[in-house]
């Protein structure tokens, strides 16, 4: 495992540790895990106001030339032809058996460039795959060296404008180059509504100091990051979703327009409408666990027989929700909502209902 010692220090590591962060590895990285306001009220705080993170350890490529939708339309099962300027959607990056090997965000910046935002784990091995596939396209890939940070929350863009940050016009799932070596998207891991900004370091520290005297804006740690996403309902890859799960299990389907599922020729392509005509085994669901003891990932979920009937991938306590919060994937004739399950937890089993996703209402600005 890799250790705070050996992790890459964030660029702005100096103002999270003035900050109070604590500090724990998280895909190669030295992460701010949690500062002094603790967990709960740091997740409160975004779903309340407005809440501040560094998420430099995901990747920006920007992927341009006369061939780069037709690039992107090889590696994603979308046509990137049919968005619209400025227009952003979650996409994947798929291998030939149709897993999921990243889950990622392409906006349209140009008629002939794409931004694409990849998670830090797999950064490396989607520029490489990305090249790969390259090699029979007229496009160029830049992965871009910037601080990328994230301000979510009912708050957000009052404090961004008042950070001196323009966000009129943008609604959810749209981005922008507001200025040279700048990328601004009204997109997030939260559920609610709130912006990504790419930009360089100077500008960062500037823009970060202008943030954080803002009464409204708090540093927000990984650990409150992971509450608010679980509630959100959304994946972690590398837990709920990864290279040995299909869309069609993960309930991400919808991510993938029906025309382009039967004809497009995409990555993958052939093994995904195999899977779906087949239909899934299991299906990604959320749990409820029953009282106030969370469950966590790699628990067993078990019938009302007894029988081994699915596993918990991520889990833990939702502080907006008011309940413990899980997903988890279950065999496909128990994935209704209101399925009775049980999970064992320190040698007692625990009820768990399968529960609608999300937990918490999603509160983005769609136009």
């Amino acid at each position: 495992m890799t250790t705070t010692e050996t992790a890459q220090k964030l660029p702005l590591h100096d103002i999270h540790e003035q900050a109070g962060a604590r500090f724990g590895p998280f895909a190669g990285w030295s992460m701010p895990i949690t500062y002094p306001l603790g967990v709960m009220k740091e997740h409160l705080h975004v779903r309340e106001k407005a809440g501040l993170f560094d998420i430099s350890h995901m990747k920006l490529f920007v992927v341009s030339g006369p061939q780069a939708a037709k690039l992107i339309a090889r590696a994603c099962p979308f046509e990137p032809d049919g968005l619209a300027l400025s227009q952003a959607r979650l996409s994947f990056f798929l291998n030939d058996k149709a897993g999921i090997r990243d889950d990622l965000i392409v906006t349209r910046l140009g008629d002939t460039r794409f931004m694409i935002v990849a998670n830090a784990g797999n950064a490396a091995a989607d520029e490489a795959h990305l090249r790969a596939l390259a090699a029979d396209f007229d496009a160029e890939i830049e992965p871009l060296e910037q601080i990328f940070l994230a301000l979510q929350g009912p708050q957000a863009e009052a404090a961004l404008n008042r950070a001196g940050v323009a966000t009129d016009g943008l609604y959810f799932m749209h981005g922008r180059e507001p200025k040279p070596d700048w990328f601004l998207s009204r997109s997030g891991y939260t559920g609610e509504d709130g912006f990504e900004i790419g930009l360089p370091e100077t500008d960062a520290r500037a823009l970060v100091a202008r943030l954080t005297s803002d009464d409204d804006v708090e540093w927000i740690g990984l650990a409150a990051r992971d509450s608010l996403r679980l509630e959100a309902g959304l994946c972690l890859h590398g837990q709920d979703i990864s290279a040995e799960t299909t869309p069609v299990e993960a309930a991400l389907l919808w991510a993938i327009p029906k025309p382009v599922r039967e004809t497009g020729d995409f990555v993958g392509a052939e093994a995904l409408r195999a899977a779906i005509a087949a239909g899934p085994t299991q299906k990604r669901v959320g749990l409820k666990p029953e009282g106030r003891q969370p469950v966590r990932a790699g628990a067993t979920l078990l019938d009302e027989d007894g029988n081994v009937a699915g596993r918990v991938t991520s889990g833990g306590f939702g502080p907006a929700a008011g309940h413990p919060v899980a997903m988890g994937y279950v065999t496909a004739d128990l994935a209704r909502a209101g399925t009775q399950l049980t999970v064992e937890v320190r040698g007692t089993r625990i009820p768990v209902a399968v529960h609608a996703l999300p937990f918490t209402p999603h509160r983005y600005l769609k136009g």
